[in-house]
């Protein structure tokens, strides 16, 4: 059973030098990993911030950074976190986030998953 994968973020994480950070790992996430991140101060008093913390758990290693932390996540281009968010669903065999939508044209309701990435 594969538990770590890699990944190549779209726009990159840029360091207090300029430079360009964009190969890292992410392994499978734990029951722990969830419960812990729950219980963090910064996620009881924003609830938005779990997938932060989540994150940074999971995150393994992100080429020529020493440390992933909320910290880190937290300056990621919105672009990169909806992509690690993405992954982190697919390698977890999380539930898309289902929509009902209406056509436009036809009026007929569909209901589709929530994509954070721009691939099919």
């Amino acid at each position: 059973m594969q538990t770590i994968y890699e990944f190549d973020l779209p726009k990159g994480y840029v360091d207090s030098s300029g430079e360009i950070h964009r190969h890292g790992r992410m392994r499978l996430a734990t029951a722990g990993d969830e419960i812990s991140a729950t219980r963090d101060p910064r996620v009881l008093n924003n609830p938005s911030y779990l997938s932060v913390v989540v994150l940074s758990k999971v995150i393994t290693e992100l080429e020529g950074v020493e440390m992933v932390t909320p910290t880190l996540i937290e300056k990621l281009f919105t672009a990169d976190m909806a992509f690690l968010q993405d992954m982190y669903q697919k390698i977890n065999n999380v539930e898309p986030i289902m929509f009902k939508v209406v056509c436009p044209s036809c009026g007929h309701t569909h209901e589709v998953p929530l994509n954070f990435t721009r691939e099919g």
